[in-house]
C-alpha cells in the first residue's frame, strides 16, 4: 500500500515538474519585435499551426546582423516546438555573437 502511494506521488510530482519546465522559457510580445522580425513573422504565419513557435533575439532594432528569428513550424507537440525554436535561435545567437537572450514570440 505504501509503495503504491509513493509511486503515485512520484508520478504526479514528475508530471508537474515537466509541465513547469516546458512553460519556463522567457517570452517577448510580437509588438516589441523590430520591424524586420515582425515582417518575418507575418511571412511565416500562414504556415504555422497552433503547435508552431518562434523565438527571437536582438541587440539592435535596425541592424539586421544583430537579430535572430527562428521558428519551428511543422511540429506535432507545442512543447517540442518551443524547445526547437529556442534551440535554433540559441545556435544562431551564439554564431552571430548577440548578447540578448532568445525569447519565445507571443502573439
Amino acid at each position: 500500500m505504501k509503495k503504491t502511494i509513493l509511486a503515485f506521488a512520484f508520478i504526479v510530482f514528475a508530471l508537474a515538474s515537466m509541465s513547469v519546465r516546458a512553460a519556463g522559457y522567457p517570452t517577448v510580445p510580437l509588438n516589441e519585435l523590430p520591424d524586420p522580425m515582425r515582417s518575418a513573422w507575418k511571412e511565416q504565419k500562414p504556415e504555422m499551426t497552433p503547435m508552431s513557435h518562434c523565438a527571437a533575439a536582438f541587440d539592435s532594432h535596425s541592424d539586421g546582423e544583430k537579430m535572430v528569428f527562428r521558428c519551428s513550424i511543422h511540429i506535432k507537440m507545442s512543447a517540442e516546438g518551443e524547445r526547437r525554436a529556442m534551440k535554433y535561435c540559441e545556435e544562431k545567437r551564439v554564431e552571430k555573437n548577440i548578447k540578448a537572450p532568445c525569447r519565445l514570440v507571443q502573439e
